[in-house]
């Protein structure tokens, strides 16, 4: 019976691992459906009438909820009061709402309706259709920040002690591989459906929902691990009735230069990174004269998905997390310039290829050293907040850049200040990563340190 107490679910790397997956999938649809359009930008603008501003007011519009409204922030005391199970189901049925109502607003069972007519008779500037959309596609980024953060949390408890940045390297490598398969999948699809730019949406609709199903399994799964702790008497802070999550809690967080610096480096590192992508597969085209930019474009997360688990485990065994944000940064400052410069004046297939994949590992060394990095600044009780919190930040930089990238374009028809601020956000990242390792060091909080504690 000992034994039995002793040897808990999550001390099984066969189930800890299958956990992972599940959850995986989930975000791995989720990041799917975000670029679904961005394939179709040409093929939106024939058939919806959406110029440059439309689509970045659209690719904007995931994140107007999380900002405006707060709703991370709730998110975030959602996740600490009513856990990880409740939460997951609760964002993975906002996504699926959302992204339902998205379908029906590009649909031709929405197009020359009453309801089209009235929402396109104000705000001119936006097509109705685009409205409609943008809306579904809010709901649809309350789900999918709050899933963001609840699976981050949901990793910390499962891996607590173990290989916890190779888990959360893995999930990340699971998701992107989404963006792969948007960019292949979302251009075929449309094909096969008669060049319908709703029919797109409804695939990614149909796989979230089986994503919600998979966390269902994840639920059982999670709760009978907190019975085995229970008995075990190894209850988690965030389960503890007299550890329970406390408003005045938030202060702490706030109260926290290294909460702010990592944060900040997040909203400036991703808002050089996501933006990038919606518009990605346009650049291409245009810069390159080819219209599979979206193709050419799908290798980009594939030397992040290889990459990132083992530079998670490289962190649990080894560390310099710290570092390695900083060395992250600066491929990507040096990309960016290269698009904006280097990739014009030689229009190769081959260079851009090679500039993609850079990127791409860039965008392995940060995420791996940045999410494992939060839980050693900040409170494990207080850890969904304080994730819900950075993702609120974050949101402002995904809610902002599409729109003024928009704006840009259709004012200078080109992508060469484009790049350029995406290149300017890497450059204040840098700076504010050397400021983080000096912080650390001063402070001792880790973060060049291994998570994997050794057997004394």
């Amino acid at each position: 019976m000992t034994q039995t107490i002793q040897r808990k679910l999550n001390d099984s790397a066969f189930v800890r691992w299958s956990a992972l997956i599940l959850i995986s999938l989930m975000m791995f649809f989720a990041y799917m459906f975000v670029d679904m359009l961005s394939p179709l930008k040409e093929q939106l603008e024939t058939a919806l009438n959406w110029d440059s501003s439309t689509f970045g007011t659209y690719a904007a519009s995931e994140y107007f909820l999380n900002v405006f409204c707060l709703f991370l922030i709730f998110a975030g005391i959602i996740l600490d009061k009513m856990g990880i199970r409740f939460t997951g189901l609760l964002s993975a049925s906002l996504m699926v709402i959302g992204a339902g109502i998205k379908f029906y607003a590009m649909s031709d069972m929405f197009i020359g309706t009453g309801l089209e007519t009235w929402l396109s008779s104000w705000w001119v500037a936006l097509p109705g259709t685009a409205k409609l959309s943008c809306l579904g596609f809010m709901i649809f980024g309350c789900g999918c920040e709050m899933a963001g953060t609840t699976v981050s949390k949901a990793i910390a408890k499962w891996f607590k002690g173990k290989e916890m940045a190779m888990a959360m390297g893995l999930e990340m490598s699971i998701a992107r591989l989404g963006v792969f398969a948007a960019m292949w999948l979302s251009p075929l699809v449309y094909d096969i459906f008669g060049k319908y730019v709703a029919a797109p949406v409804a695939f990614g609709a149909i796989l979230l929902t089986i994503g919600l199903l998979f966390y269902f399994i994840f639920v059982v799964m999670d709760r009978q691990l907190d019975k085995q702790l229970e008995i075990a008497g190894e209850l988690t802070k965030e389960s503890s009735n007299d550890e329970e999550f406390k408003f005045s809690d938030l202060g702490k967080i706030f109260s926290s230069k290294m909460f702010w610096l990592v944060a900040m480096l997040c909203v400036l590192y991703y808002s050089a990174i996501f933006p990038f992508q919606r518009y990605a597969p346009d650049f291409l085209n245009q810069t390159l004269g080819i219209d599979n930019g979206a193709q050419l474009f799908s290798c980009f997360p594939i030397l992040a998905m290889v990459l990132t688990p083992f530079l998670g485990a490289f962190i649990d065994r080894v560390g310099k997390a710290a570092s390695i944000l900083m060395v992250g940064s600066l491929i990507m400052i040096a990309c960016h310039l290269s698009f904006a410069y280097l990739l014009p004046m030689y229009p190769s297939k081959i260079l851009a290829v090679a500039i993609i994949a850079i990127l791409g590992v860039s965008f392995s060394l940060v995420p791996a050293a940045l999410w494992p990095s939060v839980p050693k600044i900040i409170d494990e009780r207080i850890l969904g907040s304080a994730y819900c919190v950075i993702f609120w930040i974050q949101n402002w930089g995904l809610l902002l850049v599409p729109v003024i990238i928009g704006k840009v374009l259709d004012a200078t028809g080109g992508y060469t200040l484009p790049m350029v601020i995406f290149s300017s956000f890497g450059v204040i990242a840098l700076f504010i990563g050397f400021m983080l390792k000096h912080e650390d060091k001063k402070k001792g909080y880790g973060l060049e340190l291994p998570n994997i504690k050794k057997a004394e």
